[in-house]
């Protein structure tokens, strides 16, 4: 019975030890968060490759902890205004950083 219960307690503190292994810091993020990342960059991508107006391969899209970052050139002010457009109504997106440029 001794045996059992330390088994248990082992197990239960790897399963902890593992855990904890995969939460996120203020700097670093958990791998759901990652994954999440990845989610809201395809489809804030694909929003923007969607819009006819704005050259997709031209604006780069970075996520962090649903926090997106655009960058890139863009012929106009209006382009830089839609893109941040597309980027906010996504939903999983926390803020939109727009560091886009004109050429």
């Amino acid at each position: 019975m001794k045996q059992l219960k330390l088994v248990i307690a082992i197990a239960a503190s790897l399963l902890l030890a593992t855990a904890a292994g995969c939460a996120s810091t203020e700097k670093t993020a958990s791998t759901g968060e990652y994954i999440d990342d990845s989610v809201i960059t395809t489809k804030v991508k694909t929003a923007i490759f969607n819009e006819p107006t704005l050259k997709s391969a031209e604006i780069g899209v970075e996520t962090y902890k649903g926090v997106v970052q655009l960058s890139g050139f863009v012929g106009s002010q209006a382009n830089i205004a839609k893109a941040s457009e597309l980027s906010r109504d996504v939903q999983g997106v926390k803020t939109v950083n727009n560091d886009m440029r004109l050429k």
